[in-house]
């Protein structure tokens, strides 16, 4: 199999595990985090704005739907139907890892498909570190082109490339391929880990070579070593099985991650088991500008609209729910609400200070 049938052909296996295998682990660090109640909260929550803005764009929700997939014929009416629910909701959305088309342009519809079903979205693309430092820049317009971005994302994922056989295991020179194209590209730049999180001195980095968004991507949601330990057990390769057994742990929780990257700078994406509209105000709460979920949205898009719709309308429920009950009639207002941290949150972030 060449390494362009590798990439196809590896995102229709991830897409399938994450379908029909338990592929969560570790914590987020939600549990531990407890809104302030407001008894007297003293607004309608009839008149509950979810609206919010990021990157200069005005959003109806802070949802953001999270990278899934794409890259395979397979996954293109996944992708039809979020796009069509981010439309419907003026929700952000993100593609998966464009590596697969921008290698075998005839896969591109599986991507493009997300701008033809969202036209007035904002839509982040989406290539991967290694690539960018590979193929520079023009690879990275390619891409934004591809799905007419509004914002590229540039995903760090070197806890799935070390458990990977076909991994790419250099980093070296990514750092120095980013701030070209922060510097050059022809829209905002953000940066997004994959299920590690990001910390204070990496987020530092990040806004000193001009990354214009950081999502933190935390540990203790989606685990890319479970999905490719998962991988090899089915591909027969005990060895790396064995690695990703190993790192299920490995990472930064995302609430910790969060509470790091938002004495940085901003805006900060929350993700990484990230599962109800609660979570979502608690993560707002903590600072986050928008909120992204993945898993919880796939098996009801692999479904129909319908089902994706559902989830989304109940999702928001929790939500205006939860600002109603902290006394916070708009997400900025959300923004300002008091928490209780406990746990090993507490613990962890108490060692950080």
């Amino acid at each position: 199999m060449s390494r362009n049938e590798t990439t196809t052909s590896r995102k229709l296996d991830h897409l399938r595990i994450c379908s029909e295998e338990d592929i969560e682990a570790g914590s987020g660090g939600f549990s531990d985090i407890r809104i302030v109640h407001a008894a007297l909260p003293e607004c309608d929550m009839d008149g509950i704005d979810l609206s919010c803005q990021f990157l200069g764009h005005s959003l109806s929700s802070p949802l953001f739907i999270a990278a899934m997939t794409g890259g395979h014929p397979g996954t293109t009416e996944v992708n039809r139907c979020l796009a069509r629910a981010a439309e419907q909701y003026g929700c952000a959305i993100g593609v998966g890892s464009q590596r697969a088309a921008l290698e075998r342009p005839d896969l591109a519809g599986s991507f493009r498909v997300v701008r033809e079903e969202a036209p007035t979205a904002f839509i982040a693309a989406n290539i991967g570190a290694v690539q960018l430092r590979e193929q520079g820049t023009a690879w990275a317009e390619k891409a934004i082109s591809m799905i007419d971005a509004d914002a590229i994302a540039i995903h760090l994922n070197f806890l799935q490339e070390a458990i990977q056989p076909e991994g790419d295991r250099d980093a070296t020179g990514c750092l120095d391929a980013i701030e070209e194209l922060c510097s050059d590209a022809s829209v905002p730049v953000i940066v997004k880990e994959t299920g590690s999180g990001i910390s204070r001195e990496t987020a530092r980095l990040l806004w000193n070579i001009g990354v214009k968004a950081i999502d933190i991507g935390g540990h203790g949601g989606t685990s890319w070593a479970k999905i490719e330990g998962i991988r090899e057990r089915e591909m027969n390769n005990p060895t790396l099985t064995r690695l990703g057994d190993d790192f299920i742990d490995w990472g930064i929780p995302t609430v910790v991650s969060l509470i790091e990257v938002r004495e940085t700078g901003g805006p900060v994406i929350a993700t990484g088991g990230v599962r109800s509209g609660v979570d979502i105000a608690k993560a707002l709460a903590l600072g986050a500008d928008m909120a992204g979920m993945a898993l919880p949205l796939l098996a009801p898009a692999m479904e129909s609209d319908s089902a994706l719709a559902a989830a989304i309308d109940h999702i928001h429920r929790q939500l205006k729910t939860a600002m109603f009950l902290s006394g916070a009639r708009t997400v900025r207002e959300m923004r300002r609400v008091r928490t209780y941290i406990t746990g090993e949150t507490r613990t962890m972030i108490q060692k950080y200070d």
